[in-house]
């Protein structure tokens, strides 16, 4: 129970109090800015605390988003105030300096006040929302008046909805999905248990996928868009019901790709009961899918606080924008995951693996290419002024371990002044044109793996502040997983694509984690964890050495990369965990539509 205080007697006709309790107050009545001094005092330290002016005239859901949101140490909207633990001491003292002052509007002057404090104050965009303080008679007339014209269970319903999705998650899904979450909250439902669901369901499909029957891929395709419902649903209930929470954040974080993973493991299996091995096009599907991620990802940690961040290229981009259909033709060009999902789960139910991998694979390099060709473009076409915080987040991005940290410590001051693009291109083409031209266990392409740590550590050697820096993630992704994919293609042991789809896919989990906790404004994982998973040099570099020396030992490459991807993947989960369930990780969620 958190505690409101109305800084006076309430209004005549009001119904402040029930509104409040309503949204999970105890409600306490103070005579001015002293008494609620008092009131405050005596509320536990842990609860949070609303001031409302007990004038106040408002939607319900105003009062909602201004007073419940878990995100802000503090918010505040035309007369009303809340502060959380953290904030509880500055609003003491603000309540200590009003008491002399005087103010007729108590909660804007505190809310100033803790501004001023260092307090971050959150005013959240209310839209066609209703929250004001009338002046007289007539003033409160209007605003009642301007209450009942807006309904503000249809406005809470479409600010559940994110402001930009794709066209198939816009138009069919979201339509009757707010309503699920609606339903869902009245039941006292969380979102992270809607997330689970959506996770079980998505298992559940994998498994109707993997008995390889015509049956099992209709059920699993039906039951991948029920995932994807749910998937919706889950976010639309924390905006619907203002449920943020730090363990939601990492769940809406993970469990989508490990949903999509698994389903793609389901289908490989699905098609070995008839014979077809497509393993390689599962793995193949997934590295796409995740380096056109880290080029997102990237790209956005690159320029997004860079300054004389403009270009002819984003100019052309926002003119698109502004004629209508061109927002949802760029949106659907790029295989968004609602799209990407609807068709996997189409060609699953209709085709077979095989042609629902080729479809993922081309789909997505033509997603990948046009998104990538234009931040190309947008990269030499402006004069940005990169940050050292987007050097440093590239270089967190970039993973290198011990092995690329000694040799960018060596060269940081004598090695070579070439851009880290361009000496990360070179590493990349030059270990995957050799793995690709050597056979499986050859020698050479372990002497390729250590230039290619050298030069991965020299391309880290100085900040990544170039043009085109932020494609050095993204390369360093591709050598690593593809060499992975290669090797084990070309491995003699019929088990060894799978082994190489766990490995891909821990090392995956690790790099979204990365993703994740940089987006959080945490930075990335400890340093302690790059060098034991030994960053995406030493990893490449093991796989080589481990192919040249098992090469003609049968499945014993297999065991190694099964290891190895058991290793990982402990290491990174179990890390993962316990950042993301502590009270200091951050809440990362989308906003839905302005109210």
């Amino acid at each position: 129970m958190s505690t409101a205080i109305l800084t006076g007697p309430p209004a005549p006709g009001s119904s402040l109090d029930g509104d409040l309790r309503s949204l999970g107050f105890d409600v306490k009545a103070a005579s001015g800015a002293d008494e609620a001094g008092a009131l405050l005092a005596a509320v536990p330290a842990g609860e949070r605390v609303a001031l409302v002016d007990p004038r106040f005239v408002g939607h319900v859901h105003a009062l909602r988003l201004a007073l419940t949101d878990p995100r802000f140490p503090a918010a505040a909207a035309p007369g009303a105030l809340t502060a959380q633990s953290g904030a509880r001491p500055a609003l003491a003292r603000a309540l200590t300096a009003a008491g002399t002052s005087g103010t007729d509007d108590l909660t804007g002057t505190l809310a100033d006040a803790l501004d001023a404090d260092g307090v971050a104050v959150h005013r959240p965009q209310l839209g066609t929302l209703v929250a004001t303080v009338p002046a007289d008679a007539e003033a409160r007339h209007e605003a009642r008046a301007a209450v009942d014209a807006v309904d503000d269970e249809a406005v809470r319903l479409r600010s559940a909805v994110k402001a930009h999705d794709g066209f198939f998650t816009t138009f069919f899904i979201s339509p009757y999905s707010r309503y699920i979450a609606r339903w869902c909250a009245r039941r006292g439902l969380t979102p992270n248990q809607v997330t689970t669901a959506s996770l079980l369901t998505a298992l559940i499909a994998a498994g109707c996928a993997a008995t390889g029957e015509r049956g099992g891929y209709i059920a699993a395709g039906v039951l991948l868009l029920v995932s994807f419902v749910l998937d919706c649903t889950d976010g639309q209930l924390a905006r619907y019901a203002l449920k943020y929470s730090t363990m939601g954040a990492w769940l809406d974080a993970t469990f989508d790709r490990a949903k999509e993973y698994a389903f793609y493991a389901g289908l490989a299996l699905g098609a070995a009961r008839n014979g077809d091995d497509v393993w390689a096009l599962a793995l193949g599907a997934m590295i796409l899918m995740t380096c056109r991620h880290v080029v997102d990802f990237s790209f956005n940690e690159a320029n997004h606080d860079a300054t004389a961040n403009t270009s002819p290229t984003a100019a052309l981009s926002d003119r698109l924008d502004s004629l209508g259909w061109t927002v949802w033709a760029r949106r659907m060009i790029i295989l968004p995951i609602g799209e990407r999902w609807a068709m996997i789960a189409v060609l699953t139910a209709v085709t077979n693996p095989r042609i629902v991998f080729w479809a993922l694979i081309i789909g997505c390099a033509f997603g990948a290419c046009y998104t990538t060709a234009g931040r190309v473009l947008r990269s030499l076409t402006r004069r940005a002024k990169r940050t050292d915080r987007a050097a440093q987040a590239l270089a967190d991005l970039a993973d290198s371990g011990p092995l690329a940290g000694i040799v960018a410590r060596v060269l940081a001051r004598t090695g070579p002044r070439l851009p880290g693009v361009v000496l990360a291109a070179v590493a990349t083409g030059a270990l995957l044109a050799t793995v690709l031209a050597r056979p499986f266990g050859d020698r050479q392409i372990v002497i390729i793996a250590v230039f290619y740590v050298v030069l991965s550590g020299a391309a880290v050697a100085r900040p990544l502040k170039g043009a085109l820096d932020w494609l050095v993630p993204p390369l360093f992704r591709a050598a690593e997983y593809t060499t992975v994919l290669v090797l084990a293609a070309r491995s003699d042991s019929a088990h060894a694509l799978p082994a190489a789809f766990g490995l891909v896919a821990a090392v995956a989990y690790h790099h979204y984690d990365t993703v994740y906790r940089i987006r959080g404004g945490t930075g990335a994982p400890p340093a302690w964890l790059v060098r034991v998973t030994g960053g995406h040099e030493g990893r490449t570099l093991l796989v080589t050495v481990l192919a040249a020396l098992l090469a003609d030992r049968g499945d014993d490459f297999t065991l190694a990369l099964t290891a190895l991807a058991v290793a990982v993947a402990l290491v990174v989960l179990v890390e993962s965990i316990r950042f993301w369930v502590s009270s200091g990780a951050p809440a990362v969620h989308d906003e839905g539509e302005t109210a």
